[in-house]
């Protein structure tokens, strides 16, 4: 995917992994340690957009602000008529195995869906082009998944309301069509449509994935994904210590 040039980053070390170091601790401690996990990847608030590998967004609308319930969080503003107000990082291979956790509370003006994570892949055409998304209305959260014949398949919805915090854990495997999605909603892990709590299918397509937060769809009024800093990590408490 191509980025226009104004909203590309390229600080150096922007999307390098980050790993927890344990040290002057007993073997004890240690072992527990490796047992929560280590994290592979967040962007640093205090660092600012310039630790996503690029932000997609009208200037000055991705901001840092302070939550009274999250601390410092990330808020990503699309004005009515913007196409999108997005982050994107880190870059993903084929076949590994991650969880991710984050929280956000958001904002829908108009009664469109919004994009508000995606599991994105390059080049749009001709594959799944997001195999995994969350979307989301002024009263709908919603999971879906993109077959490589860009067919959606609705995984799992729930009730929501604007300015109301929720979090957001997931366990990806990469596959082209034997990848696999487990999910949790508000610290519990959710049953899809399917009947089933793993999901098997597109969780990869064409030669670059990646991830995506904010908020996407061109629409007639503006919304807001406040979110805190997503963790990308070996574990799922790693993953949503933070959250």
């Amino acid at each position: 995917m191509s980025l226009p040039s104004q909203y590309r980053r390229t600080a150096a070390g922007a999307v390098a992994l980050a790993a927890l170091a344990v040290t002057g601790v007993s073997a004890t401690a240690g072992t527990s340690a490796a047992a929560a996990g280590q994290v592979l990847w967040t962007p640093s608030t205090a660092e600012g957009p310039s630790s996503f590998a690029a932000v997609q967004c009208a200037p000055g609308n991705l901001k840092v602000v302070r939550s009274a319930a999250k601390g410092d969080v990330w808020r990503a503003f699309q004005a009515a008529g913007e196409e999108r107000c997005e982050t994107l990082s880190p870059n993903l291979k084929e076949g590994e195995t991650f969880f991710l956790g984050w929280s956000s509370k958001l904002n829908i003006t108009d009664t469109n869906s919004r994009y508000v994570f995606q599991l994105k892949c390059s080049p749009s055409a001709g594959t799944a082009n997001h195999p995994i998304e969350i979307d989301a209305t002024s009263g709908r959260i919603r999971l879906q998944e993109w077959d490589t014949d860009h067919v959606a398949h609705t995984l799992w919805t729930a009730p929501t309301v604007n300015n109301q915090w929720h979090s957001y854990a997931l366990k990806i495997r990469l596959g082209r069509t034997d990848g696999t999605i487990d999910f949790w909603f508000d610290g519990v892990k959710q049953t899809f449509t399917t009947g089933a709590d793993t999901f098997r299918g597109t969780t990869w397509d064409g030669n670059r994935n990646y991830l995506k937060w904010g908020s996407y769809h061109q629409s007639p009024g503006g919304a807001s994904n406040t979110f805190t800093s997503p963790v990308m990590a070996t574990t799922l408490e790693a993953a949503t210590a933070g959250s």
